[in-house]
C-alpha cells in the first residue's frame, strides 16, 4: 500500500448552511508523516474528521505513510498546502494544519517505507509563508513539537503542540487508535470545547492527569499565537 489519500471538496449540508453564515471556508490538511507505525495514519484520518466537523467548510486532504511506502512526506505537504489554499479566500479563510509522528529537537519524522527525511522549522515556515494564506492553525501532535512555535506562531498563526521543545510526549504504539495528546485533544475535547482556546485547556489538564497516574514525566503541551485566528474559529453545536 504506497498511499492512501482522500480529498473530499464539500462536506454535508450543514455545512453549506455554516459557510453561508459567515462566508469563511476552513480547509483541513492532515499527514500521519511516520508510517512504521499504524497510530499516525488513525490520528491524522480522526483528528481531520473532527476538525472538519467543528469547523470545516473546505476541502479535506489526509495523507499517510505506511511501512511499505507513502505520500506523506516533505514535498508532498507542500504541494497539499498550497492545493488547499488555492480554494481559499487568502484574507478570511483559515488553513488547518494536523501533523502526527515522532519528534526531536530537530523537528518532526517523516519515514515512509525507507525513505527517512526530517520536516524542520524552518522548512514548515517557509511552507506555510508560500501558501498565502493569512489565517493558519498547525497543531502538532509529537514528542519535542514545541521547537516549532518559535518559528511559526504570530498573530495570525496559532500553534498548538504536543509538547514543550524539551519533553516527550507519549501513546504512540503501533495498534494505538490516538496518542495520549491526540486522544485529549480531537477526540474528546474538541467535540466538546467551542473554540480550539477552550478545547486546549481541557485537552491538557488530561494529558497531564494520564501523565502523573501513569508516572511519565509530563509532556507539557503549549498553546502560542492565533490571537487574530481564534475569533474566526467558533465551532458548531
Amino acid at each position: 500500500m504506497l498511499l492512501i489519500a482522500f480529498v473530499l471538496i464539500g462536506l454535508p449540508s450543514v455545512s453549506s448552511v455554516h459557510a453561508a453564515e459567515d462566508g469563511r471556508k476552513v480547509s483541513v490538511v492532515s499527514f500521519g508523516l511516520y508510517g512504521d507505525q499504524g497510530v499516525f495514519r488513525r490520528e491524522a484520518t480522526g483528528a481531520a474528521e473532527i476538525v472538519a466537523g467543528r469547523f470545516g467548510t473546505g476541502s479535506i486532504d489526509v495523507r499517510y505513510n505506511s511501512r511499505t511506502g507513502g505520500g506523506a512526506t516533505i514535498q508532498a505537504l507542500a504541494k497539499s498546502l498550497l492545493a488547499a489554499a488555492n480554494g481559499l479566500d487568502t484574507e478570511n479563510d483559515v488553513l488547518f494544519l494536523i501533523l502526527t509522528s515522532h519528534g526531536s529537537p530537530d523537528g518532526l519524522a517523516v519515514k515512509a517505507g525507507r525513505l527517512m527525511q526530517t520536516l524542520t522549522p524552518s522548512t514548515l515556515a517557509e511552507m506555510l509563508a508560500r501558501t498565502g494564506v493569512r489565517h493558519k492553525v498547525v497543531v502538532i501532535s509529537a514528542c519535542y513539537s514545541g521547537v516549532f512555535i518559535p518559528r511559526l506562531a504570530s498573530p495570525d498563526v496559532l500553534v498548538i503542540t504536543a509538547a514543550d521543545a524539551e519533553h516527550s510526549s507519549f501513546g504512540c504504539q503501533d495498534k494505538a487508535k490516538w496518542t495520549y495528546f491526540g486522544d485529549a485533544f480531537f477526540n474528546v475535547a474538541l467535540r466538546q470545547a467551542k473554540s480550539l482556546k477552550d478545547a486546549f485547556v481541557i485537552a491538557r489538564a488530561l494529558v497531564r492527569k494520564r501523565e502523573l497516574s501513569e508516572r511519565f514525566e509530563p509532556s507539557n503541551p503549549l498553546i502560542a499565537g492565533g490571537a487574530n485566528v481564534e475569533p474566526l474559529l467558533i465551532a458548531r453545536p
